[in-house]
């Protein structure tokens, strides 16, 4: 597992935990990169982002449709969460 966060491809359950296990790691290794670190503040911008995110795939005209969401959306919506304000 040596690809960082923004380059592991989700397509499948495992491959969502394996990027839940990345994202813990880039937490301790680099909480500097991490706007949200507390949970309450984490999980505030997980809901946000959620909400938002058919906007960020819309605005990098990715043909992904949010509402029919499938485990990279998932990974996707925590990434997002780990820096959105």
């Amino acid at each position: 597992m040596n690809k960082t966060l923004n380059e592991f491809k989700v397509t499948d359950r495992q491959t969502f935990i394996m990027f839940l296990e990345l994202l813990r790691k880039d937490f301790l290794d680099n909480p500097e990169n991490w706007e949200n670190k507390s949970l309450p503040d984490f999980l505030e911008a997980l809901s946000a982002y959620a909400n938002d995110i058919q906007g960020y795939y819309d605005n990098l005209k990715l043909d992904i449709k949010a509402d029919k969401p499938e485990w990279s959306t998932f990974a996707d919506i925590f990434k997002g969460a780990k820096i959105y304000e």
